[in-house]
């Protein structure tokens, strides 16, 4: 069968998204930079390089048969999985409470984001398997997929890393939606984990600034000079801005850094300042797109894509929400950045190689039920 052409409409809008992301880390480092004397474009220079890496994984798995991605998923989910374990190693490197990062040299790698793209490919692999006449997985292949969500998701508790395993959440249950798993045992999953996070907190296994973050978020007012400080300047930086932002390199709140972590987490309150709420309104535009673009291709494809697809959209959306829902006041600060916007190799790469994971789907296109 032929290939299709690529998504255009899906690649554009995920270049776009890391391009206006790239110039917003610019504004956001450079202040800093400059009073210390260094070189006010190494923030940019280093997310370009970010950039074109992701972009070359996103061609080239843009290329790949959907069947040649099926084959090497069991190679991709053990390396995320050591991955994740030699991070609790002395190899792993702790930022901001958290022994996330593995460092290879000069250059740290968060092996959690690349552990997301492995675990939805997994997933789609165990659930896609039908043998004639079957609409819906069997309890084996749940069973299954499940004991193969549990131990990424259980090193990445152990960072402790609690943004990254609500993604993880997500996909599971993504995956399992659309792989035709009942709604109500969907349902009896999420009340599972709700439970398991409700233990976590009543048990004393969350870690204290974990703690303080979430009581922060229940009590805005609480703690503003503490553990409320960050989703306090946050709301106030996006919503200086107005309706057409100070201006590029213009924002008050972004040269005093008042808001810590604003290239990574909190990018979204430099678009807030600087492009207000026109500019804002377009960076939640071009994500819409890609989402859409994504269930599209989800819905017109065989059993593997569609689970792969619907995944991935999922891993987007929640982090997507949470990240925004961070900057306005409508989530807890739990540190995910926002997906081809955000500061960072790691998730860069990992979202891009995720878009073409999804032109991969749409290009091979098989016919649902294969």
């Amino acid at each position: 069968m032929r290939a299709q052409r690529p998504d255009w409409v899906l690649a554009v809008a995920a270049v776009a998204l890391c391009g206006l992301g790239a110039v917003l880390v610019w504004s956001a480092t450079e202040p800093r930079l400059l009073d210390a004397g260094q070189d006010p474009l190494t923030y940019l220079k280093r997310q370009l390089v970010n950039i074109a890496v992701g972009v070359a994984v996103m061609v080239a798995l843009s290329a790949t048969s959907h069947r040649v991605l099926r084959a090497y998923t069991p190679w991709a989910y053990l390396a995320a999985v050591l991955s994740l374990a030699a991070v609790l190693t002395p190899l792993g490197r702790t930022v901001n409470g958290a022994q996330a990062w593995l460092g290879l040299g000069p250059l740290q790698v968060q092996p959690s984001e690349p552990a997301k793209l492995a675990l939805v490919l997994a997933l789609a692999t165990v659930l896609a398997e039908r043998h004639d006449g079957e609409r819906r997985p069997r309890w084996t292949q749940v069973g299954l997929a499940l004991a193969l969500a549990a131990p990424p998701a259980a090193l990445i508790m152990l960072q402790p890393d609690m943004g990254t395993l609500l993604i993880l959440a997500a996909v599971v249950l993504g995956a399992l939606f659309a792989a035709g798993v009942a709604l109500r045992w969907l349902l009896a999953l999420s009340g599972s984990a709700v439970a398991a996070g409700a233990a976590a907190w009543f048990l004393g296994l969350l870690q204290p600034h974990q703690v303080s973050r979430l009581i922060a978020f229940a009590e805005p007012g609480a703690d503003p000079l503490g553990a409320g400080y960050t989703a306090k300047e946050a709301l106030v930086t996006v919503g200086s801005g107005g309706a057409f932002g100070r201006g590029l390199f213009n924002g008050d709140q972004t040269a005093g850094r008042f808001v810590p972590e604003q290239h990574t987490d909190f990018v979204f309150t430099v678009a807030g300042e600087e492009l207000g709420f026109l500019g804002s309104a377009l960076i939640v535009a071009l994500l819409a797109v890609v989402l859409w673009r994504g269930l599209r291709i989800a819905g017109r494809t065989g059993s593997f894509g569609c689970v792969a697809a619907a995944a991935v959209v999922c891993w987007l959306a929640l982090q997507t929400f949470v990240n925004i829902g961070m900057a306005l006041g409508l989530a807890p600060v739990i540190g995910v950045p926002l997906p081809l916007v955000s500061y960072g190799g790691s998730a860069t790469v990992a979202a891009l190689a995720a878009i073409g994971v999804l032109q991969s789907i749409h290009r091979g296109h098989p016919p649902k039920g294969h």
